[in-house]
């Protein structure tokens, strides 16, 4: 349950680690840490990962939220990074319903938020993190007065054909298939394949880095997804699709998108984003899907949008963002004739 450090990736400052047990008994990896200013914290930003990824991935991150003055919980969800598994491989990040990683955060906010960190809460969300907050700000089970979603999962461009997998994933997990790895998946992390076609990150040096932590992590860093993770994730993307969805989302909240995300589809997080009456979003030129892991300039982009947006206090990107040529374009939230 410890922090794996590496040489390009120490673990900042000095965290406590524990273990969380969810309601229905899996236990979590959970990391927290005391801002690094050295007034009283701003509040605590809590860190949504995405699928696959870990703790030691959000390092820099954390350093970056504690400089800001923010304390900081971070943890793995179930079946991924140091949490415990509900399947016999420990490479595969499986769930049959996303409703388990609503445990896993109610969890971490009875057990370690609420109990033990400063007020107030706000959350960072990355893809299928950003799906999970979106999901509980509609259905009023998100512990946060407000949160930012970078590359959230609406909708994938990964898939070429989502029908056919939708329905294929669907079919292959009422046969009894559920718990294997999609047809040609196995359990390498994507963060171990070559940099040279990735589509996570333009930056070299991050994804070096990031290739390192998930080898030290070995089986923390899980393979493919299985047939039942990528089943619940196209039931959660198909309520997504729903119109009033977004309208029914009453969390502020910032969306940040990448202009180059080959995993997410940006125009239908555009989309999504256009008709949140809380919500705001920006899409960063150039970003490929990981834009906490992108180059320096990106990454600046990204922290201009948030300093703006969390705590609350600072200007309003609807307000202060530019919707120029070549810069970050802004999307004001739309509300059809007829909709409230």
């Amino acid at each position: 349950m410890e922090l794996v450090s590496t040489p390009g990736n120490p673990v900042p400052g000095e965290p406590a680690v524990m273990q969380v047990a969810t309601q229905d008994g899996v236990i979590l990896r959970v990391a927290r840490w005391g801002s690094a200013s050295q007034e009283s914290a701003r509040g605590t930003v809590c860190i949504l990962q995405g699928r696959a990824e870990f703790i030691e991935k959000y390092f820099e991150t954390i350093a970056d939220l504690r400089r800001r003055g923010f304390a900081v919980a971070a943890f793995d969800w179930r079946g991924q990074g140091g949490s415990g598994r509900q399947v016999g491989d420990p490479r595969k990040g499986h769930v049959s319903t996303f409703d388990a990683y609503r445990r896993d955060l109610e969890a971490v906010w009875d057990q370690v938020l609420e109990p033990l960190m400063p007020k107030p809460y706000f959350g960072l969300a990355h893809s299928m993190g950003g799906a999970i907050a979106l999901m509980g700000a509609r259905d009023g089970w998100l512990p946060f007065e407000r949160f930012v979603a970078t590359a959230p999962m609406i909708a994938l461009s990964l898939v070429q054909r989502t029908g056919l997998a939708r329905n294929s994933a669907a079919l292959l997990a009422a046969l009894g298939f559920g718990q294997s790895f999609i047809p040609g998946g196995g359990g390498t992390s994507v963060l171990l394949r070559p940099f040279s076609g990735n589509l996570l990150t333009s930056d070299p040096q991050r994804y070096a880095r990031n290739a390192e932590a998930a080898a030290a992590m070995g089986a923390g860093a899980i393979g493919d997804p299985t047939i039942g993770w990528v089943h619940a994730a196209f039931k959660v993307m198909g309520a997504f699709a729903e119109p009033r969805y977004p309208l029914e989302i009453h969390v502020p909240t910032l969306v940040v998108a990448a202009g180059l995300d080959g995993v997410c589809a940006t125009p239908a997080i555009e989309r999504f984003a256009a008709r949140m009456k809380a919500g705001r979003a920006i899409v960063i030129p150039g970003s490929r899907h990981e834009i906490l892991m992108e180059r320096n300039a990106i990454r600046e982009e990204f922290w201009a949008a948030f300093d703006a947006f969390v705590p609350g206090a600072g200007p309003d990107p609807a307000v202060s963002g530019r919707v120029q040529q070549g810069e970050s374009r802004l999307m004001q939230p739309a509300v059809a004739d007829g909709e409230n």
